[in-house]
């Protein structure tokens, strides 16, 4: 059976989530199993999962969209690992071109995307049209894999045959229970680390992504400025004229407020229009927004990493800009 990856940004889940169902014909086949890494179950290493599957998979799909080429662990890591298996024969990859972006001079630029021309599936009339599409690389990627099978075989020895040691080797996607994880403790010192380096890790994100956006746009300009050790502002001018603000600080649960709290004004500090708060779930260590998850859609209950709420602040702060700018 072939196996299949997904790699991709979390922003583009849902899309992620409408092309999985496209490929389901293949699933009641028995052609594919499918793997991405919303399956890794809480108290698994999340790199070494990644690792783990994408060294294995038969067939990688690389949803591309702007936040897939943005993101550097998409990019850098899951992208290039998969091309140079691509370039060894050892997997097929395959670009899903999700949404329209400058993607022809990258990498994989080269490799035939699964819809015709390249086209986006956000272009098609029905998003549907574009899965069809999609659904049909992959059969013929499949297809491929299989001819060549009985031609990579004819050598190999049998487990009889002299002192030639023959090796089943086990898929890696072998039936099992993911409920394996028993419950964790995290001490006093292990939760301030995780809101301290939470709330550090928020600050790198805001001041980095400042600074590209303003080598990005003529006539931008920003201003990045640390407070104090707990709290920092953010402000992006067009032209002069102020178009966005905010204020994120670390927060303080005693005093009703959670442990990370953004405003769309400043770092007030008795008012937020966001705040979250560190969870502890029996098995990891995350934030809970209490708006809801962060710009994909994910349910107020989905704890966050570091990543995951700068994403969603980033969000909330530069889609007030977007839509003031597009008016």
């Amino acid at each position: 059976m072939t196996t299949l990856v997904f790699s991709y940004s979390h922003v583009d889940e849902a899309l992620r989530n409408e092309l999985e169902k496209h490929l389901s014909p293949l699933k009641r086949m028995g052609k594919i199993i499918t793997w991405h890494d919303r399956r890794i179950v809480p108290g698994q290493e999340f790199e070494r999962q990644i690792d783990h599957y994408f060294s294995q998979a038969d067939i990688i799909l690389l949803l591309i969209s702007s936040d897939f080429i943005a993101s550097d662990y998409c990019y850098q890591i899951e992208m290039t690992n998969a091309l140079e298996r691509h370039k060894r024969g050892e997997a097929v990859v395959i670009p899903v071109i999700l949404r329209e972006c400058a993607w022809h001079q990258l990498p994989f630029g080269s490799i035939m995307a699964a819809t015709i021309d390249g086209k986006p599936i956000t272009k098609f009339a029905s998003h549907d049209e574009g899965y069809v599409q999609v659904f049909d690389a992959v059969s013929r990627a499949i297809a491929s894999m299989e001819a060549k099978k009985p031609q990579q075989n004819v050598n190999v020895p049998s487990p009889t045959s002299g002192n030639a040691v023959y090796q089943a080797t086990e898929t890696v996607f072998t039936p099992r229970s993911s409920n394996l994880s028993l419950p964790k403790t995290f001490t006093d010192l292990d939760k301030d680390r995780a809101r301290r380096e939470g709330f550090e890790y928020v600050a790198r994100y805001f001041e980095n992504s400042l600074d590209e956006l303003k080598k990005r746009h003529a006539g931008l300009d920003v201003d990045f400025h640390r407070l104090d050790a707990n709290s920092f502002t953010c402000a992006v001018y067009i032209n002069g004229s102020k178009v966005g603000q905010c204020g994120i600080w670390r927060g303080n649960q005693h005093h009703g407020m959670g442990d990370i709290c953004y405003s769309q004004e400043s770092a007030v500090r008795n008012s937020y229009n966001e705040c979250l708060t560190l969870i502890d779930n029996g098995q990891t260590l995350g934030f809970r927004a209490l708006m809801g998850g962060f710009s994909g859609g994910a349910s107020r209950e989905a704890l966050l990493t570091n990543e995951g709420v700068s994403e969603h602040l980033w969000g909330m702060f530069f889609g007030v800009i977007k839509q003031r700018m597009s008016r």
